[in-house]
């Protein structure tokens, strides 16, 4: 029954009929008149984008207050999420982007930008957005420093470690722009909120404000992946690497480890 009524959302979008037995429409007398338009459709995977389709504003407003009426009636909470869901997709509309180029080299660098903003912005509305250039990691070392406390021995050696990894974003950064990245990291945390180091206008300001953000989504599974792989790299017996160049020209000692 969900697919048919995806069936009857895509219907009145394209400005086509639902064809269907249940309706008496039979396939095989279907004419092209009862056919949807659109100007695009692009299918992948897992999901089918239609772009500008022929389907009247009265119709998808007239589809769009039936699925808000269902939503309300329905007693199951998953229910009212798919129909939010079918509601979202109707109504969300489709943009296009285009972008041109002087060379092929050029537009591939153009359309690897625009792939990764389509990415971050989609990251955003899923889970909002945080202040940028690492100040999100430098506010967490407080909570760091708090859970240390409740910690003895070892565990303390690695709280020192969280709170120094989370300080290299905002370093690197710092670094990149010809600053000196302690001092700019040891200033921030003397700050408080979304103050940060903005290093294309070698100031310090309000990320926010400024628009320097990232995805909440992107800091959380960056942080999550960099403590598996962390963790990962401390219950291995063995880690392998190429050597360079001048440790090729040093002679190994039998028995020896580096």
């Amino acid at each position: 029954d969900r697919r048919k009524a995806m069936l009857g959302d895509i219907a009145a979008l394209t400005g086509g009929e639902m064809i269907t037995e249940d309706l008496g429409i039979k396939l095989e007398k279907v004419e092209l008149s009862q056919l949807g338009r659109a100007k695009k459709i692009v299918v992948a995977k897992e999901n089918t984008t239609i772009i500008e389709g022929a389907g009247t504003k009265k119709a998808i407003t007239a589809r769009c207050e039936q699925i808000r009426k269902q939503a309300e009636a329905t007693t199951s909470d998953y229910d009212r999420e798919k129909l939010q869901e079918r509601l979202a997709k109707l109504t969300g509309g489709v943009a296009v982007i285009k972008a041109g180029a002087a060379t092929e080299t050029e537009m591939k660098e153009r359309k690897d930008l625009l792939d990764d903003a389509l990415h971050a912005t989609k990251a955003a509305a899923e889970e909002g957005v945080v202040a940028g250039g690492g100040v999100i990691y430098l506010r967490a070392i407080e909570k760091v420093k708090a859970a240390k406390k409740q910690a003895s021995g070892d565990e303390q050696i690695g709280f020192d470690i969280i709170a120094a990894a989370l300080k290299a974003p905002t370093k690197q950064i710092a670094d990149n722009g010809d600053e000196d990245g302690d001092v700019i990291v040891e200033k921030l945390l003397e700050q408080s909120g979304n103050m940060g180091y903005d290093a294309n206008a070698s100031k310090f300001v309000d990320m926010v404000e400024a628009g320097v953000i990232d995805p909440a989504k992107v800091s959380r599974s960056a942080l999550q992946n960099a403590a598996s792989v962390a963790g990962l790299m401390l219950t291995t017996n063995v880690l392998i690497t190429d050597l360079k160049d001048d440790d090729k020209e040093k002679p190994v000692i039998e028995g020896s480890v580096r």
